[in-house]
């Protein structure tokens, strides 16, 4: 599989060897070359309470999408991730998003992320580096993506009294 292009989420909320979180994401950016996105801060999802540092990169990649897993998760393994509870604190998270293949299902991994969609820690930082990259299952553009999610509403009105 010469030449697959990958979107890949980088993400952490702890301390690790290479510093605070900024600096744990700095470093999987530099491990993954490609292009990378500027690293942004935003809020914990479930019950973590701690601020998180996010980024994306694009990468070229000669592997599968499982073999590039497998790859994303032994980093994880040498930056000191440890398994543990779902959205709780981690020293580095490393998540294939999109795929220039389209899709891929797997018991273990789904291309593109499931949740990718739902989330502007992601998106904000995949659209400073592919912005017109196509979401297989909508066709919207991760633009598209991002404009919808974080657009502007409308307050409810509140009910009249009468």
């Amino acid at each position: 599989m010469a030449g697959s292009i990958y979107l890949v989420a980088v993400g952490s909320n702890r301390r690790g060897r290479h510093g605070a979180p900024r600096a744990e994401v700095a470093a999987a950016l530099r491990l993954l070359g490609g292009v990378s996105a500027p690293i942004i801060a935003s809020a914990p999802l479930g019950p973590s309470i701690r601020t998180f540092a996010n980024s994306a990169a694009l990468i070229e990649s000669g592997e599968s999408p499982p073999d590039l897993l497998a790859r994303l998760k032994r980093i994880e393994r040498a930056f000191g991730r440890r398994a543990g509870r779902r959205w709780g604190s981690r020293v580095i998270d490393l998540d294939i998003v999109l795929w220039s293949g389209g899709r891929w299902r797997a018991p273990d991994l789904t291309v593109p992320h499931a949740a990718f969609r739902d989330r502007a820690f992601v998106l904000g930082p995949l659209r400073a580096i592919a912005p017109r990259w196509r979401d297989p299952a909508t066709g919207l553009t991760v633009r598209q993506l991002h404009a919808r999610l974080t657009r502007a509403r409308a307050a409810p009105n509140p009910p009249r009294s009468t």
